[in-house]
């Protein structure tokens, strides 16, 4: 029996109750009223519930004397073993073996798709996280972004929402012209600009351009900076999208800024010049020394923008509405950024656009701030020169150390890796543990499979050890887990749950046989475990899933 049955269950009890104290009662009631817990002392039951003191008051009844009421009738349902009542009004649930067990075989019948639910069904989620500049590799920072946002994305997608993962390219503004002056200086071996971009990828960029235009050095100046800002830039975006890839981070949209500033070919205004007309049609936008602003403080910002300079230039904050108007427009009714550390005052900033442009700020716009991340011994970037980059960090740490570590803390924490930790092949590595323990269930299967030990019985009732007893609760717990760390945004959750089942899988596989010992038979006991077992190995799987880290059937 799961927790979503149990809850069924529960409610089933706990309507006619809450009817006999007042009238209508029993109809207001769902099965999400019933909150069920995992108690801290496992003597205490399986589950625990606090419904009856969460009624007590609106029924007008003593919480203790209603929580007895629905120990009492809850004792004769099917699959519960024993309630009791603790406390003021507590309910503990102890289910019978047979009922506990039986969550074995729902979880490998399901496969891939146990701990999938529906908590996040009808929510439309643009989620755009990395979003770096195409103007160099990606570093440390980019790294923990790509794992966390990706997590985020998988757990959400797994919650039934429908999501787009989104890269926004700034490839507009001052920043793309001294890129396109670096790299020409390289390939025409010209004096570098001193505002502009150094390292050996420049110099690796301006040798590829050079090669596709060897007639670069003989084009108009101003020619020469667009054909070398174009090519590089075609580069090294490819670059960031092949680093991306081997980290086994994949994006559904790579959005270009210049998108936001093109003219239509009829002569329409640009979507950076219809932000500041719809802006201004929701009665946000003023004009003051010759300036175009957005009453911004009006939601919460600690200043007015400025959208339009007194010389007819946007200023960045334009093409910030302008996308976030586009997202609105491609049906994205909830919009998630994932922001690094310097971005702070985006915040405000960009809720701030979401209430000037009709939205609800605490509702249809995120702004997730992640905190900076070291690795101790890492060395800088031999290309850049003055940056970890994401490629030097995966082939040193692996692809599984560094995702499976990003995302076991939460994104506002500063986090600083131990090298030497994730290199070892022990248990103080976390994703070793895990990824070990996934290693283990299939070693078990197949040792079964040589055995004669197969899955033609299941008795679940037989499952009966206290460590089977522990395990299972943790398997149960996994689609709620999956479900609250979508809505929360919090992939760690995850990854300690993942440590937690590997231990309590370790203790079981200490304690409890798939194998008999020596000559003795093969029975349903064997038979029923070796689908624990292999329970235990997809949960870990899917989890590992999740943190896009692979689980490996062999270490």
């Amino acid at each position: 029996m799961d927790p979503e049955a149990l809850s069924t269950l529960l409610l089933d009890v706990v309507r006619p109750a809450a009817e006999r104290r007042r009238e209508g009662a029993g109809g207001e009631l769902a099965a999400s009223d019933i909150v069920l817990e995992r108690p801290k002392n496992r003597d205490h039951g399986d589950w625990a519930s606090n419904i009856a003191l969460k009624l007590a008051k609106g029924l007008g009844a003593n919480p203790r004397e209603l929580a007895t009421e629905i120990a009492d009738a809850l004792t004769a349902a099917p699959g519960v073993a024993s309630v009791e009542v603790a406390g003021p009004g507590f309910i503990n649930i102890r289910l019978d073996a047979a009922a506990a067990g039986a969550l074995a075989k729902v979880i490998v019948e399901a496969g891939a798709a146990f701990g999938t639910n529906e908590s996040q069904h009808g929510n439309t989620i643009n989620l755009e996280f990395v979003s770096a500049n195409p103007t160099g590799p990606l570093h440390i920072g980019h790294t923990r972004w790509a794992a966390l946002g990706d997590a985020v994305a998988r757990l959400l997608l797994a919650s039934g929402a429908t999501l787009v993962r989104e890269f926004y390219i700034n490839d507009a503004g001052a920043q793309m012209e001294r890129f396109g002056r670096s790299v020409l200086a390289a390939a025409t071996g010209g004096e570098a600009p001193e505002d502009g971009y150094a390292g050996a990828y420049i110099d690796d960029l301006g040798r590829r351009v050079l090669a596709a235009r060897p007639d670069i050095a003989d084009l108009d100046a101003d020619e020469a900076v667009i054909v070398a800002r174009d090519l590089a830039y075609e580069y090294q975006l490819g670059e960031i999208q092949a680093s991306l890839a081997r980290f086994n981070v994949h994006f559904d949209v790579w959005f270009s800024e210049r998108v936001l500033h093109a003219q239509p070919e009829d002569g329409g205004p640009s979507l950076v010049d219809e932000a500041v007309d719809r802006l201004r049609a929701q009665g946000h936008v003023f004009d003051q020394d010759d300036a175009v602003w957005v009453r911004t403080t009006a939601f919460g910002d600690d200043k007015d923008r400025v959208i339009r300079r007194s010389n007819g230039e946007y200023t960045y904050f334009a093409a910030d509405a302008a996308y976030y108007l586009n997202k609105g427009d491609r049906g994205f009714a909830h919009k998630i950024y994932l922001l690094g550390a310097d971005h702070h005052g985006y915040v405000h900033r960009l809720k701030a656009l979401a209430g000037a442009a009709g939205d609800d700020p605490e509702r249809d716009i995120e702004v997730l701030i992640g905190q900076l991340v070291s690795v101790n011994g890492a060395r800088l970037s031999k290309r850049a020169g003055n940056i970890i980059e994401l490629d030097d960090l995966r082939d040193w740490l692996g692809t599984d150390a560094l995702r499976y570590s990003l995302a076991r803390y939460p994104a506002d924490s500063p986090l600083t890796l131990d090298p030497e930790i994730l290199q070892k092949r022990t248990n103080d590595n976390p994703v070793f543990y895990v990824q070990y323990a996934h290693a283990r269930t299939h070693n078990v299967a197949r040792n079964a499979a040589d055995s004669g030990v197969d899955r033609s019985a299941f008795a679940p009732e037989l499952l009966t050890h206290e460590t089977e007893s522990a395990l299972l609760g943790a398997l149960q717990e996994f689609p709620r887990i999956v479900a609250f760390a979508a809505e929360v945004r919090e992939p760690h959750r995850v990854a300690r749950y993942l440590e937690e089942l590997a231990g309590l899988y370790h203790r079981w596989y200490d304690n409890c046989r798939v194998i008999p010992l020596g000559d003795d038979t093969i029975d349903d006991v064997h038979r029923t475990r070796l689908w624990l077992n292999d329970a235990t190995g997809q949960v870990l799987r899917n989890g590992l899933d999740l943190l896009g880290v692979s689980a490996p059937d062999r270490m």
